[in-house]
């Protein structure tokens, strides 16, 4: 690899976007840890990553519980010697509206997407700033930009979490430590994709109705996580502050589709 070895922790990391994250990192020869609640899951893909030549240590962390984020930093600072790059990809969505979703539904929805992500920053960013280099990336979603109905806990926890980011961007300049957002599209992730038919199925002509779908174009989680890592290493003096990623359309008139 070329660059320095960047010590990266990766959270939501079992699945998606967050374990095509780890492995693109540990690609690049950056050591990784690999957190989320399925760490059966981690470990199996820290294996591959071992086995592929890289580093990469699986360790447990539950989001809702702020003993497990406290213990997952400590453990990743272990592992690891220190933190160089934080990335934020753990998530969970409700399909349900604002009415029918219950306050303590509401809430930990809030906790994961929100509320932990704060957690595990504070926790292992001030020690970025003490070396006076890092990232720490957050991964959001293109709700902030365009809310949909029957998702108002995601939404609201999304819109949070870059007001987090926008803030910790003011805070953080002139310390070497960069705060980024990447904020994807549609992804083809696990998140969402086990709705049953009868729970989809109105999602989605809700989100017709308002014309937030306008093709069947989606992005790989592979895709985000070269968002994630271009981010990350831009060189010193850069700041890529926001990135968006949209699935391109799928090309109209191909041969292959008119044969």
């Amino acid at each position: 690899m070329t660059g320095p070895v960047r010590p990266v922790v990766v959270t939501g990391a079992s699945s998606g976007i967050g374990e095509a994250t780890a492995r693109a990192f540990a690609a690049l020869g950056h050591p990784v840890v690999l957190g989320a609640r399925r760490v059966e899951r981690c470990r199996a893909t820290a294996e591959g990553i071992r086995a592929e030549g890289g580093r990469a240590v699986p360790l447990a962390l539950d989001l809702r519980d702020a003993d497990s984020i406290d213990r997952f930093a400590a453990d990743s600072v272990s592992a690891l010697g220190h933190v160089d790059v934080l990335v934020s990809c753990a998530g969970d969505v409700l399909p349900s509206g604002t009415l029918a979703t219950s306050p303590g539904d509401f809430t930990a929805q809030v906790q994961v997407n929100l509320l932990g992500a704060q957690r595990l920053v504070h926790a292992l960013a001030p020690a970025m700033v003490e070396r006076r280099t890092g990232d720490v990336v957050l991964v959001t979603s293109d709700v902030v930009r365009l809310p949909r109905p029957l998702m108002s806990s995601y939404v609201s926890s999304k819109w949070g979490l870059e007001g987090l980011a926008r803030a910790l961007q003011m805070e953080l300049e002139g310390t070497g430590v960069r705060a980024s957002i990447v904020r994807p599209g549609p992804t083809l992730t696990g998140m969402g994709m086990d709705w049953d038919p009868e729970v989809l199925t109105p999602v989605l002509d809700e989100w017709r109705r308002w014309g937030l779908v306008r093709h069947d174009g989606y992005l790989s989680p592979e895709a985000v996580a070269n968002a994630v890592v271009t981010v990350a290493t831009q060189p010193s003096g850069t700041h890529l502050t926001l990135v968006e990623v949209e699935p391109e359309a799928p090309v109209r008139g191909r041969p292959s589709e008119a044969t």
